[in-house]
């Protein structure tokens, strides 16, 4: 038997991810300070992802903070970097079991504040709004946001300082200088912060694979004015609900094409909304409701719509499908997809593609013309960064396998010398000392299942994939005082050829009569008996082994 590691009474600065490494969403990051026996938690961002074809039934998949719940007395808050859903879509699920205070910008307290609502905690949240440059104490921990650009308001790096040491979480960014909305690149205060000292930096891993830098908004704001204005039907745009940069680019394009602007979709009013809040939108002008839609010339209308990653009940797919109740495009008219394929999503996007062409409306992707630029750092951008903030050491976040390990390599290609690929569930030691795996501690997902949680990897979302591929067959066994079948077996089968039903019906009644006397008294023989005998079979027939529920009733 391996002996106990004896417990470290070092104090440290330490990093657990719950989730962001390893995938593309679902952001959760936990720094502790103190001693192995006793450390204060910081979570930094709560987010989700989406469920996809693996998770049948789930519409969103949280991180499971077991760890955090468990230790909730001591964690000290929860800041935020910015508004996206995989940075705080979890927040309305999971705070009841965390009971902390949240820290954020005017713009994500405002988005948060609608989804808080729809959970009955708007009035239970404490809610903190954060001046950027303004270092704030939760707990041990000081944190001063940083701006930086992103594809969203107001998105910040965290400055996380503690008396072990610094680090800088760069949240989601880019280098833009000249963005649409919001203040260009800070590379001076960067620069600052790297002149005092960062000992990790913990960063966004997402574009490593791609050279250069990425296009500024602006560039995506100028191909846009160009094609809305050659534009001759109808015209639709769809984007992230959250881009509220690029919404403002399409609008300002329709407006100097003459065209009034209709919104579709619940998730961009409610982002237009928290925008005009902070004042982002003063020079936009008023919007429409989809009603509106069918009453405006072709010429003289643009369409901003949900959609943009083919979500099967957002705005533009119920276009595609010409089902939506408002809406319509024909032959002519245009649709723009000013945004990325989240990976996962080729198939759904594919399809709403698929289904525009049918009805001989023109399409433009990020393939076609610079519609979208990523807001994450490419190659040329993490460069910078390095120079900047000159870090002792890298950790890279936010990516895929893939992309985390091809960052630490391109990290250590350009002068940082220390570098660590980190896993979901692994502590990491930060400082002082080297980067070091210290311990390591549960993790996992859980699924929103219509209105409840669930576990992930064994909850309902398993069967029903399993159900996707083999079926179900229900046999129903009614068995008399004297251990006979007091009538035939019924089989009930459900996504099964139908053609298999008399065969295995047969087979269900011969393993029965197989039964020793003696062992038809328990149900549990019986169960497991017929069941196998079923599965055997249909495995012989058809080739699969089908779930198979077998029903023993007495009578």
């Amino acid at each position: 038997m391996t002996a106990k590691r004896k417990a470290s009474t070092q104090e440290e600065l330490v990093l657990l991810p719950l989730g962001g490494t390893g995938e593309i969403g679902m952001n959760c990051y936990a720094y502790g300070t103190g001693t192995e026996r006793r450390r204060q938690w910081l979570l930094v961002d709560l987010g989700v992802k989406f469920g996809g074809e693996k998770e049948p039934g789930i519409d969103v998949v949280l991180p499971d903070i077991g760890f955090i719940t468990k230790n909730k007395k001591d964690l000290a808050g929860l800041v935020i970097t910015h508004a996206h859903e995989d940075h705080i879509g979890a927040v309305p699920w999971l705070w009841p079991q965390l009971e902390c205070d949240v820290w954020c910008s005017p713009f994500a307290a405002e988005l948060l504040k609608l989804k808080l609502r729809e959970h009955g905690l708007e009035e239970q949240v404490p809610i903190h709004i954060i001046t950027p440059g303004k270092p704030i104490k939760i707990g041990d921990f000081t944190v001063d946001y940083v701006e930086v650009t992103h594809s969203i308001p107001q998105s910040h790096a965290l400055l996380i300082s503690t008396p072990q040491g610094k680090v800088l979480h760069s949240g989601d960014w880019k280098i833009d200088r000249t963005p649409v909305l919001g203040k260009p690149f800070d590379d001076d205060r960067l620069a600052a912060i790297g002149q005092a000292g960062v000992d990790v930096l913990v960063c966004d891993s997402t574009n490593v694979l791609r050279e250069g830098f990425s296009p500024s908004e602006r560039d995506v704001a100028a191909t846009l004015m160009d094609i809305i204005g050659a534009a001759k039907g109808r015209v639709a745009v769809t984007t992230f609900a959250s881009h509220v940069e690029r919404i403002i680019s399409a609008v300002r394009a329709a407006r100097a094409a003459g065209r009034e602007v209709v919104i579709a979709g619940r998730a961009m009013r409610n982002t237009l909304e928290a925008a005009r809040i902070c004042g982002m939108l003063a020079d936009t002008g008023g919007f429409l409701d989809e009603e509106a839609f069918g009453y405006l010339p072709p010429d003289k209308i643009m369409l901003l719509c949900t959609g943009s990653q083919g979500e099967p009940r957002a705005a533009i797919a119920r276009i595609a499908e010409d089902s939506h109740p408002n809406i319509a495009l024909e032959e002519g008219d245009l649709v723009i997809f000013s945004a990325r394929t989240i990976p996962g999503n080729e198939k759904e996007i594919g399809a709403v593609l698929n289904n525009l062409s049918k009805l001989d409306i023109d399409v433009i992707t990020a393939d076609d013309a610079l519609v979208h630029s990523s807001g994450h750092p490419r190659q040329d951008e993490l460069k910078t960064i390095y120079q900047l903030v000159k870090p002792r050491a890298l950790i890279p976040m936010h990516g895929e396998p893939r992309h985390l390990r091809a960052h630490a390599k391109f990290a250590r290609a350009n002068g940082i010398r220390e570098t660590l690929v980190p896993e979901d569930g692994k502590i990491i030691r930060l400082c002082p000392g080297p980067l070091e795996v210290v311990d390591e501690t549960h993790f996992g997902v859980l699924h929103v299942d219509g209105h409840l949680i669930v576990p992930g990897d064994d909850g309902p979302a398993k069967e029903r994939r399993k159900l996707s591929f083999v079926g179900i067959i229900v046999a129903t066994v009614l068995v008399d005082d004297h251990l006979q079948l007091a009538d035939d077996i019924e089989l009930l089968l459900d996504g099964i050829p139908a053609s298999l039903q008399g065969h295995l019906e047969d087979v269900a009644e011969k393993a029965f009569d197989s039964i020793p006397r003696q062992r038809r008294k328990d149900d549990g023989n019986i169960e497991d008996i017929i069941r196998t005998a079923i599965r055997r079979a249909a495995d012989i027939e058809w080739g699969k082994k089908p779930v198979c529920k077998i029903i023993v009733i007495r009578v």
